[in-house]
């Protein structure tokens, strides 16, 4: 029964929390507003205090970093593996969601020429009055994913650890008495919803009716937070789904680098966000959960705090 409580009141606090944070984008200028990048960022943090408000003020166990997922941290080989995965993960899979995607006609791609980044560039030059590229094409399309590593890596994962902590730090733990599946599912259905303040207003996709745009993004947490719940369970602590979180954010831009000159598309059919993207995903985690690797590792006693 008390656990049932705590999760309800932590559900409670993050969506509450997560409304009034965008508030003032609701009461002023939607997502287009100056203040709109602070605020999802500022948003990203409402999973964790939901979780420290739980485990300090409700639970009050003797070990609260591992209740919150931030320990152990060893052994430090298996948390190396799985950070490693968690980093390389996401760029694989945003990138083959294009791949898939463009196989079945619903993204327009150039992975050979990279026209549309190289028009897209120019572009973005022009305005500041370069009109030669500094570099050729594919020389600067390396240095985007050197890009997407460093930000993974430094500048993301500090707002990605805000929401780790919450939905695959503390919750999924708590759900797990459900069994794999369920757990997956509900965790997915909630932190689906909990992106419902900004989903609303066009986020991820825009000019999709806000009840479509909701649904796709609960598919989408779910299938991606299945993948983060199993870096968390196997790598022993949320840090592991931090890093991955934190690498999707820096890779859901990839379709810049690989989209055809003069397109567009539709990010309900292509891209990671798409239902196109979630195909692969979707096996990989049907194949975790397949073999029974969507639960904690097992510690040995030389790991117990």
């Amino acid at each position: 029964m008390r656990g049932a409580v705590s999760i309800a009141v932590f559900i409670a606090i993050a969506i509450v929390l997560a409304w009034l944070v965008a508030l003032p984008l609701w009461l002023g200028e939607g997502l287009s507003s100056p203040l709109a990048g602070n605020l999802l960022v500022a948003m990203m943090f409402t999973p964790t205090i939901a979780a420290l408000v739980v485990v300090f003020f409700i639970e009050k166990p003797e070990h609260k970093a591992r209740a919150l997922g931030l320990v152990p941290l060893k052994p430090v080989g298996r948390l190396i593996g799985y950070l490693a995965i968690a980093l390389i993960l996401p760029i694989v899979l945003c990138v083959l969601a294009l791949a898939v995607g463009a196989l079945l006609g619903v993204f327009p791609a150039d992975f050979l020429h990279f026209r549309g980044f190289e028009q897209i560039t120019r572009m973005q030059l022009a305005e500041v009055g370069i009109t030669e590229l500094p570099m050729p094409i594919d020389v600067l399309v390396v240095l985007q994913f050197v890009n997407l590593i460093i930000a993974a890596l430094f500048i993301n994962i500090i707002p990605a650890l805000g929401e780790e902590i919450g939905w695959r730090g503390w919750l999924l733990p708590k759900l797990l008495r459900f069994g794999p599946w369920p757990a997956i599912q509900l965790s997915g259905l909630i932190w689906g919803l909990w992106h419902a303040p900004v989903i609303l207003l066009g986020y991820n996709y825009p000019g999709t009716p806000g009840w479509l745009a909701l649904i796709a993004m609960v598919v989408f947490c779910t299938i991606m937070g299945g993948l983060f719940g199993w870096l968390r369970l196997r790598g022993g602590s949320v840090w592991p789904a931090a890093l991955a979180h934190s690498s999707l954010n820096a890779s859901a831009t990839l379709f810049f680098l690989f989209i055809a000159a003069n397109s567009s598309f539709d990010p309900l059919e292509a891209n990671i966000t798409g239902w196109s993207g979630w195909i692969i995903p979707l096996i990989l985690l049907i194949l975790v959960v397949s073999f029974g690797k969507f639960k904690p590792q097992a510690v040995s006693r030389k790991e117990n705090p």
